[in-house]
This record gives C-alpha cells, sequence and structure tokens, in this order.
C-alpha cells in the first residue's frame, strides 16, 4: 500500500540490490535465498530457487544455505527462551 513515488523509490532500490560491485551472482543468489527463507517470503524463496537454478547452482549449496538458515533460526529460539526465562525470572532449579 505504497504512493506511486514510493513505490517507484522502493523498485529502484530493490533492482540496485541485482548491481553488484562486490558480490558475484552465486554469492547474491544465496544471500537472497538465505535472507528469503529467514523472513518467511515464500514468493522471494520461489524467485531465488529459480534463479539458483537457472544459474546452475549446485544443489549441495541450496542445502548448506538451508542448514545455515535452520541453524541461526535455530540458535536465535534458544535464545529467546533463556531471555524470557531470564527476563521473567523463571526458575527451574527449585
Amino acid at each position: 500500500m505504497l504512493t506511486k513515488n514510493q513505490q517507484k523509490l522502493y523498485d529502484s532500490f530493490y533492482e540496485s540490490t541485482h548491481q553488484n560491485e562486490y558480490l558475484d551472482l552465486q554469492t547474491e543468489l544465496l544471500v537472497g535465498l538465505s535472507a528469503a527463507m529467514a523472513m518467511n517470503c515464500a514468493p522471494c524463496t520461489r524467485y531465488y530457487l529459480e534463479q539458483a537454478k537457472k544459474s546452475n547452482i549446485e544443489k549441495g549449496a541450496i542445502s548448506e544455505v538451508l542448514a545455515k538458515v535452520m541453524a541461526v533460526s535455530a540458535g536465535q529460539k534458544r535464545l529467546q527462551l533463556v531471555e524470557v526465562i531470564n527476563d521473567y525470572e523463571i526458575d527451574f532449579k527449585s
């Protein structure tokens, strides 16, 4: 629900993220895929998977991205639980 100007600015910004100075295409696509997965964006995940396939990125690279997203997600959930336990002083020792 952006104004026309806001949409135009967003589109310009998004397109600029595909014009990398430092990342090669494979790295860009794998970073995009990991971000899409982490943000739970199914259309974005589909886009990056399709682009990865077109770019002949190996299934193993996709698997490693999946594993990294899973590891970071699991770690975040563990830390979230510890934070709630500490913030609310929930004592499991007694």
